[in-house]
C-alpha cells in the first residue's frame, strides 16, 4: 500500500496531513502525521540550551517562551550529557557539540549568510563537504541518514530495533517534510515509507525516536501535539503521554 496524502493548510507556507502507514505497527494506530513546508514562507532557529545558559524545556513551553508556530526535536542528544547532542552542532559561534561523526551523513543547515539561499536545507555528506557547508550556513545539525541525495535508501545495518520516530526530508523543489509516526517501525521499514511517499524525497534524516520525540504545532487555527513513546528493547511502552524537556530544538514562525 502506498500513502493517501490530503493536505491540510495549517498557515502560509504549511501544509499537514494524518494518513495511514502503508504497513500495519505492532502498536498503535499506525498513522503517520506528515508537515509539508515551504521554507521561502518561514524562519528556521536552533535553539541550543548550552549556549546563553538555557536549561532543557518542552517543545511547547520553547514555543510559548520563544514565539514559536512549529517546534521539534534538533537531533539525538546524548543521554549521559543532556545538553548534548550526538553529531554536530554548530549555533551561530557556539559549538554544542564540535566532533563530526564521520558514519552519520546527512547535515541540516540553517540560517544562511546569502539571503536567497532557503533559510533551512539539507545535504549529504558524502556529496559535499562540511567546510562548504559551514561557509554558507551559521548553523549547523548532523544525525543519521535514510535516504541520500538522490533519493536513494541507505539501509541502517546496525541491530534492528523497532521506535516511534521524528524523520524530515526534502523534495526536489526544496519543500520539506517533517513525518512523524507514534507507532513504532523498524528504521528501514520507515525508509521504506519515504520510497513509497506521492513526490519523491531524498536527504532524509532521522531525528529522534522513542519518547523524546516531539512535535509540536500552534498556528492559532491549527495545534497539533505529538508525543512518541515505544523503542524495542529499553522503553517497550505505549503508555508515554507527555513532552519530555529537550535541550536542543528547531523553532519555526511563519512570516506575516
Amino acid at each position: 500500500m502506498d500513502f493517501v496524502v490530503n493536505w491540510t493548510k495549517t498557515a502560509e507556507g504549511v501544509d499537514h496531513c494524518e494518513t495511514d502507514a502503508p504497513l500495519r505497527s505492532i502498536l498503535g494506530d499506525s498513522k503517520l502525521t506528515i508537515l509539508r513546508i515551504d521554507p521561502s514562507k518561514v524562519d528556521f532557529e536552533l535553539i541550543t540550551a548550552s549556549s546563553g545558559g538555557r536549561k532543557p524545556y518542552t517543545v511547547d513551553k520553547w514555543a510559548d517562551s520563544l514565539g514559536f508556530d512549529i517546534v521539534f526535536n534538533a537531533g539525538m542528544y546524548d543521554l549521559s550529557k543532556p545538553l548534548i547532542a550526538r553529531g554536530l552542532m554548530k549555533n551561530g559561534t557556539h559549538y554544542n557539540q564540535p566532533a563530526l561523526k564521520p558514519e552519520w551523513n546527512t547535515m541540516l543547515a540553517l540560517n544562511p549568510f546569502d539571503s536567497t539561499r532557503n533559510d533551512c536545507a539539507l545535504f549529504d555528506l558524502q556529496q559535499q563537504s562540511v567546510e562548504s557547508i559551514k561557509k554558507n550556513y551559521d548553523c549547523l545539525l548532523q544525525s543519521l541518514r535514510m535516504l541520500d541525495g538522490n533519493g536513494k535508501p541507505t539501509n541502517w545495518k546496525k541491530r534492528v530495533q523497532s521506535c516511534s520516530m521524528l524523520v524530515i526530508a526534502e523534495d526536489d523543489n526544496h519543500q520539506l517534510y517533517l513525518i512523524f509516526t507514534r507507532s513504532p517501525y523498524t528504521h528501514n521499514t520507515m525508509i521504506g515509507f519515504l520510497q513509497k511517499f506521492p513526490v519523491k524525497l531524498k536527504n532524509a534524516m532521522y531525528l529522534e525516536g522513542g519518547p523524546e520525540t516531539s512535535l509540536y504545532v500552534n498556528t492559532g487555527e491549527t495545534k497539533i501535539e505529538k508525543v512518541g513513546s515505544y523503542v524495542s528493547q529499553t522503553y517497550e511502552t505505549d503508555a508515554n503521554d507527555h513532552f519530555w524537556p529537550l535541550p536542543n530544538v528547531i523553532g519555526i514562525r511563519v512570516k506575516p
